[in-house]
């Protein structure tokens, strides 16, 4: 199967959009979560309250608009390009930006083993990375 110049491109455009609004994403979910706090019981009237302050925080909305995004890129990638080539792409390339946004932007922890388990996994993206990518012959 021949892959058409515009085609790659496509899907490196579209694997950049996907690792790039889900760990956004990701991380308004986490700042949402956090100012609405842990679930004071599992009493009817504590799990309506905390589902209702989650659903009325704009920043639970912005999380859940990014991941939206994340997945409509991952379903028009997944229609013109291999599985076996986008998913350990999209979602390893996005482990180092992960890895910096959870000590930079939440100022959490990030252990060395942590990094050296960052480092093996964008190795593996890289060996995963330099296979052929096959996309559809009907793929716009």
């Amino acid at each position: 199967m021949t892959v058409q110049p515009g085609r790659r491109l496509k899907t490196y455009i579209m694997i950049l959009i996907m690792v790039t609004v889900t760990p956004l994403g990701d991380i308004f979910l986490r700042k949402g979560m956090a100012e609405i706090g842990a679930m004071a019981s599992w009493a009817p009237a504590d799990v309506f309250h905390f589902f209702f302050r989650a659903f009325t925080s704009p920043l639970i909305w912005l999380g859940i608009a990014l991941q939206l995004a994340f997945f409509i890129a991952y379903l028009l990638v997944l229609s013109w390009a291999d599985y076996s080539f986008v998913q350990p792409v999209s979602t390893a390339i996005a482990y180092p930006l992960i890895a910096l946004l959870g000590r930079f932007v939440l100022h959490e922890s990030v252990t060395p083993l942590r990094w050296v388990g960052v480092v093996v996994i964008c190795l593996g993206v890289f060996l995963v990375g330099r296979t052929q990518v096959k996309t559809t012959e009907d793929a716009i």
